[in-house]
């Protein structure tokens, strides 16, 4: 079992990912090379990767050089996976690269100790070495992550905005409470049931990084050290919508009144009910409006036990975005605008 300990302070710094974090969803989807389980929420997923891989010739680099360094298994090295990930693939990479060379060592010689590595681990020390390594994961991710960004963005957008949704209706406890099935709060303990090891981390004023992950399944993950910022990784939930996408839907007669107001309410994260009050409509109206939108690509839908939230896909974002623009720049006065107060125009 894995338990976080939270102070009050702890409470007031608890975080959420502002996106994916490549360097943990690279770790995520390799493990899912490694394993049958959750294949089926990632089986189109995993049939495009392998071929990828194979057509490319990146199976050669993955299996001998990352799959060894990325085990799925209780430990693999944290300096893979670096906080500065949050920041984007190229702060991540440039943080492993940074990595002190007596600390990959440790955390190399721990990962032989442990579940077992290559003979040739403890060259990943060296910068040459680390330079292979971290070419094979920017190569890697622009081959089988990159083409499926806008899935995971959306995705975790979803996650986010629910997370918003709680924090502002039950606060940050209930937030806590509702990360997945496998992960359990009793104040002032975060637990991990399943864990691998039993493991007690104090975050004493630290505070917690919530990285919800796409590829992660079943199992959260920690960082092994403990005087790291303390990290979960959590997996989002994979349960499919009511409705599939079609992406021949046609987007026009979108933004009639209703169905904007619709589309505005999925902008934070919406229930149908919540979408229908927005819209001045009755709930089967606005379930209406949500297939819609659904189907037109513009909004995704996900269950959670009773409840659907509806949320913007890029593509919503983006036409929401451009429209609100657009009205903006229509109030903005004109130089050739009259002024209110004695109609002539502004010099």
């Amino acid at each position: 079992m894995l338990r976080f300990h939270f102070t009050p302070e702890d409470l007031t710094r608890l975080r959420v990912a502002s996106g994916p974090h490549p360097l943990w969803e690279i770790a995520a989807s390799l493990h899912r090379f490694q394993t049958r389980d959750g294949r089926w929420a990632h089986a189109l997923w995993y049939r495009t990767a392998r071929s990828t891989l194979h057509r490319t010739g990146l199976d050669r680099t993955v299996m001998p050089l990352l799959l060894p360094l990325f085990p799925r298994a209780s430990y693999f090295p944290d300096f893979l996976t670096p906080t500065e990930g949050v920041d984007g693939l190229d702060a991540g990479l440039e943080s492993i690269l940074a990595t002190p060379r007596h600390r990959v060592t440790d955390e190399v010689t721990r990962l032989c100790g442990t579940v077992g590595g290559p003979a040739w681990a403890h060259r990943v020390a060296e910068g040459e070495t680390r330079g292979e390594l971290v070419h094979a994961l920017r190569a890697y991710h622009r081959a089988v992550i990159a083409p499926h960004e806008e899935d995971i963005h959306e995705r975790l957008y979803a996650e986010r905005a629910r997370h918003t949704r709680t924090l502002l209706r039950a606060g940050t406890e209930a937030v806590l409470a509702g990360l997945s099935p496998a992960i359990r709060w009793r104040h002032p303990v975060l637990e991990i049931p399943g864990y691998p090891r039993r493991r007690d981390v104090h975050l004493d004023g630290r505070g917690l990084l919530l990285i919800p992950s796409y590829f992660c399944w079943n199992a959260p993950v920690a960082l092994a050290d403990p005087g790291l910022p303390p990290v979960l990784l959590y997996p989002v939930q994979h349960i499919p919508t009511t409705v599939p996408r079609t992406a021949a839907a046609s987007l026009n007669g979108l933004l009639g009144p209703t169905r904007a107001a619709v589309l505005r309410a999925a902008a934070t994260g919406a229930t149908t009910t919540e979408a229908a009050r927005h819209a001045g409509v009755t709930p089967a109206t606005a379930s209406h409006h949500t297939t819609l939108l659904r189907d037109a690509g513009l909004i995704t839908s996900h269950r959670y036990a009773n409840t659907v939230v509806h949320t913007l896909t890029p593509l919503g974002a983006a036409l929401l975005r451009r429209n609100e623009c657009g009205e903006e720049r229509l109030r903005r006065p004109r130089l050739s605008d009259p002024v209110e107060s004695g109609g002539a125009p502004l010099p």
